[in-house]
């Protein structure tokens, strides 16, 4: 038996309980391994920290743990199918029980022996279509991971947020009959000079402002032409109507070329959802109208004289979303305010695509990008909007696509019918009348971009079909916005198509009075010899 201070007793077969003062007495590895003491950890660097573990480590110790418990969570998810669904009475093995005697069933089998040299580096479970399932279901995962980490990691900037400012009133104002103020604006050459007038109604979500847009003024100084645009009722700085409908529309036009000094007849220009006013001046104030110019002009998609095939085209350009607000204002106009106060009543600027639910073709899409088009847009929307009320934008939608109180086919010109009778007969003999014509007599022009997916091509057809007598100028390539917006080539070939060649505004004379002219001639011939008579007598 050894000391109490002696060094271990291995005779005995087994160490004495360990002391602290052993770690003082060890001085060789082998002992101190008799111990469990590390060499290296004890003496004169047992008071150092262990140095920690990096996080390269933790990463693979997660990654191992994380793949681990995957490949467990799988073996689980295996076995519970086998029990329920891979037995012999489970409805999985009677119906598809002859899959293995099938050409599938053989690939299948001869694909699972060929793998089976991989059973040497699996561990545990040795069936190769089994394990690797898991492996690269947990690959999937990593790199989803991954991905989702760099994502959130790269700084992407946050786009800047515009609030909608109201600018200050601005707007030339008439009082109408029943008491409404109209706001408009003037463009071009004064009303004394023009040769040509043209009212534009805006489209939804616009103002006066629009008009068209990117018009140069020395355009319209080359043709002649004064321009009038302004804001339907509830839009911009015009008061709102109580019983709006197209035939109230047309009225409120007159009314304000009456007011503004037209005297004589004027063109109408109607843009996408606009020329739904042209189309409702054409019908109901067709002498005072010179003609139309129409662009992408919009028609209720659910008109009773389309045909199927027509509706059809028309339906399937236009998104989900779209169609679905169609049906709001249809059906149910009431929750459409919930979609326009979050979307251009937000009180927050937006791309005008995602407000109105526009599929936009690849040119379209460019030039709403184009800062010029966006400041346009912004200003415009910030006009149309200012009163923050979103009742007129409801009706506005509602009469797209309800009954018009007309149809196109009453545009068409054609011959009135007399009445039947003996005595409509008398009258047409004894009166000798000329053949009288119903529907517009005027010309009517539409410009029709083949791209445009807002108001499709086919709508264009339907209008020609029932009207034939429409100029339809077709554009390839062209869309929504292309055409009209901010082209100076473009607005050149409109006016010259609808005006000729430019003659500039009309020339002012002023009628003077030729006896006046000459005793005001003599007289000064008088004076001038009265003059000349002292000069005379000093020479």
């Amino acid at each position: 038996m050894s000391g109490p201070d002696s060094g271990p007793d291995f005779s005995a077969g087994r160490p004495r309980p360990w002391r602290p003062d052993d770690l003082l007495n060890v001085n060789s590895n082998t002992e101190r391994a008799a111990y469990g003491v590390v060499p290296g950890v004890v003496g004169a660097n047992a008071s150092e920290p262990v140095p920690p573990e990096t996080v390269g480590g933790l990463v693979r110790e997660f990654s191992k743990a994380a793949a681990e418990m995957a490949v467990e969570f799988g073996k689980g998810c295996r076995d519970i199918v086998r029990q329920s669904l891979g037995n012999r009475d489970s409805v999985l093995v009677r119906s598809f029980g002859k899959v293995r005697d099938s050409y599938l069933g053989k690939i299948v089998t001869r694909l699972r022996g060929k793998l089976r040299f991989i059973n040497e580096y699996l561990p545990e479970d040795k069936e190769p279509l089994h394990a690797w399932s898991v492996i690269v279901f947990v690959s999937f995962l990593a790199f989803a991971a991954l991905y989702v980490n760099s994502e959130s990691t790269v700084s992407t900037p946050t786009p800047e947020i515009k609030k909608i400012y109201i600018h200050p009133p601005s707007a030339a104002r008439i009082m109408l009959p029943d008491g409404r103020y109209i706001a408009y604006k003037e463009q071009g050459v004064l009303a004394d000079r023009a040769r040509f007038s043209i009212i534009a109604p805006h489209s939804f979500l616009s103002s006066r402002l629009a008009g068209i847009p990117g018009l140069k003024a020395s355009l319209l100084e080359e043709f002649g032409v004064r321009l009038l645009s302004y804001d339907l009722p509830g839009f911009g700085e015009s008061d709102p109507h109580p019983n709006r409908n197209l035939e109230s529309s047309a009225m409120d036009m007159l009314l304000l070329a009456d007011a503004v000094g037209i005297n004589d007849k004027f063109w109408v220009v109607g843009y996408s959802s606009g020329s739904m006013h042209a189309w409702a001046a054409l019908r109901y104030i067709p002498d005072r109208l010179a003609g139309a110019a129409m662009f992408a002009p919009m028609v209720n998609p659910y008109d009773s004289i389309m045909t199927r095939e027509e509706r059809r085209r028309t339906w399937e350009k236009w998104a989900r979303s779209r169609k679905f607000l169609y049906f709001l204002a249809r059906r149910f106009p009431r929750f459409l305010s919930y979609f326009y106060h979050r979307s251009f009543l937000s009180g927050k600027h937006g791309q005008i695509d995602k407000w109105l639910s526009l599929s936009l073709g690849r040119r379209d899409k460019a030039l709403i990008e184009d800062p010029i088009y966006e400041e346009f847009w912004q200003r415009d929307l910030e006009e149309s909007i200012r009163q923050g009320n979103v009742k007129p934008f409801v009706e506005e939608a509602v009469l797209q696509v309800s009954n018009w109180g007309f149809s196109l086919a009453d545009l068409k010109l054609q011959k009135k019918q007399r009445g039947k009778g003996v005595l409509n007969w008398l009258k047409s003999v004894l009166s000798a009348a000329q053949e009288e014509y119903i529907g517009f007599l005027g010309p009517i022009h539409i410009w029709q971009g083949m791209d445009d997916k807002v108001v499709p091509p086919s709508m264009t057809d339907f209008v020609h079909r029932i009207l034939p007598g429409v100029a339809v100028h077709k554009l390839p390539y062209e869309g929504h916005f292309t055409y009209i917006y901010f082209c100076d080539e473009c607005h050149r070939q409109i006016f010259t198509t609808l005006f000729g060649t430019p003659q500039g505004p009309l020339d002012i004379t002023i009628e003077v009075d030729q006896s006046t002219l000459e005793g005001h001639t003599e007289e000064q011939e008088e004076v001038a010899l009265g003059d000349s008579v002292p000069a005379q007598a000093e020479t």
